[in-house]
């Protein structure tokens, strides 16, 4: 059973999504949206989940460092929610702190440059997230 990855910001959705068996996640697109009207993401999301036959959703649960939950938690909570009652999709919330830092750096070592960096980051915390949650359930 295939699962998509998600990376929630306020302006863009980074996604991923894993292979058949759950063992690898690809980063497939950044997705770029108005938070405070959820149905904007709505079309590139319904082909996803439809293409990949997707059955359940691992978002990114982005924790303060001391665990709590922030105003960024609390929309990625909400947005889960919406992904559950628009698609009737599973989710999982995944704690996310420093995914975007790693994935930042990893594309730092590669030698990409910013402009590149920018394009590809948010599908690369996806897939950090994802490949981090299947890590766990092997």
């Amino acid at each position: 059973m295939k699962k998509m990855g998600l990376d929630v910001g306020q302006k863009t959705i980074g996604v991923a999504v894993s292979d058949e068996l759950g063992w690898t996640a690809q980063g497939i697109k950044t997705i770029k949206w108005d938070e405070a009207d959820y149905s904007t993401a709505d079309e590139e999301i319904a082909t996803i989940i439809k293409e990949y036959d997707i059955k359940v959703a691992v978002v990114g649960l982005p924790k303060n460092m001391n665990g709590t939950i922030g105003e960024r938690g609390e929309a990625s909570l909400a947005y889960a929610k919406h992904l559950e009652d628009q698609f009737s999709l599973s989710t999982v919330m995944w704690d996310e702190r420093l995914t975007t830092m790693a994935a930042e750096r990893i594309l730092l070592e590669a030698d990409m440059s910013r402009k590149k960096r920018k394009k590809v980051i948010d599908k690369m915390a996806a897939a950090l997230i994802l490949q981090s949650y299947l890590d766990s359930n092997s």
